[in-house]
């Protein structure tokens, strides 16, 4: 992978030579994650990172309920460095935020789904008009039911969007309060583990469902080699991922509290965390999402995704 620093300086997104070239690290790193960010979990729980970066360096780690609330940080100020599904990038480029894209992990289509209850009457992506859907707004998810939509020749009058945070939404689910729930790994296999939910459809064959490394611009600007590092290290965490999987699903299984087992299917899901510099194609699939978002009305003003992509 071509350094971070060559990229943004090509770019015309950091510094000049002369002024990248005399930074230095910043004296703390502070990333966000999620539940989902299984990379990122799995880099902080074995301590690697912190190990490379030394004493010079700290990292503080910093967990969001979804997206959209880590890129508001992120925007803020709050965080240096994140990860998040497809859709929040989209939201918070309308929005002015100052972020850029970094990197991004291959698709994982099977990592989200329609959830409806055991019992529930709906059958077909048509049977969804005029229900209550819940969503975290802003999030993939928002972007995934969109696309099913779409899908169902429906448009998004046609339901009534229940937007709730991940925890409340599963709450409102399993007391009767939404009809379905458009949502991710590892909050929909919690759902599918309980029993109290059956997958309408999967986002296969409906959105590649992508994950997304972003950094504040300028925090980018000014640290170019210390993202390289993290790059560096996160590469070697996806190896570590994929050669030990049992290993890797009692980490998460520590952390995010599901047992075992469940994240050995979790990460079936998803074959691989390898992170990879925005390519052609991606770039190409993002933008047609947002500029379905800004034909539905569901983002302020439209965007050009390239404009904020570091790549190679």
């Amino acid at each position: 992978m071509r350094s971070i620093r060559s990229v943004l300086t090509h770019l015309g997104l950091a510094l000049s030579l002369s002024a990248v070239s005399l930074a230095t690290h910043a004296d703390e790193l502070r990333i966000g994650f999620q539940k989902s960010s299984f990379n990122l979990i799995v880099l902080k729980s074995r301590g690697t990172l912190e190990t490379k970066l030394g004493a010079g360096t700290s990292v503080r780690w910093v967990e969001f309920p979804a997206g959209p609330q880590l890129l508001e940080a992120l925007n803020a100020g709050s965080v240096d460095f994140g990860m998040t599904g497809d859709t929040p990038p989209i939201f918070a480029q309308s929005a002015g935020s100052r972020l850029v894209y970094v990197g991004f992990e291959p698709p994982k289509p099977q990592a989200s789904a329609l959830l409806i209850p055991k019992n529930s009457a709906i059958k077909t992506l048509a049977d969804l008009k005029g229900k209550r859907v819940a969503i975290q707004k802003g999030s993939s998810s928002h972007g995934f039911l969109l696309r099913l939509l779409d899908k169902a020749g429906l448009k998004w009058e046609d339901i009534q969007p229940q937007y709730l945070a991940p925890a409340d939404a599963r709450a409102a689910f399993e007391r009767g309060a939404v009809d379905a729930w458009a949502i991710w790994d590892p909050y929909y296999a919690a759902a599918e583990k309980s029993g109290s939910a059956k997958v309408l459809l999967t986002a296969e064959g409906i959105s590649p469902n992508q994950t997304f490394y972003l950094a504040n611009r300028d925090f980018a600007k000014a640290n170019a080699p210390l993202l390289n590092t993290v790059f560096e290290e996160l590469t070697r965490n996806s190896d570590y991922i994929e050669q030990h999987p049992k290993d890797t699903a009692h980490l998460l299984s520590a952390y995010v509290g599901l047992d075992q087992a469940t994240f050995e299917q979790v990460l079936a899901r998803r074959p691989s965390y390898r992170v990879s510099w925005l390519d052609d194609k991606t770039i190409v699939e993002q933008q047609r999402l947002a500029d379905r978002l800004t034909q539905a009305g569901l983002i302020p003003k439209a965007v050009t995704v390239a404009d904020i992509v570091v790549r190679h």
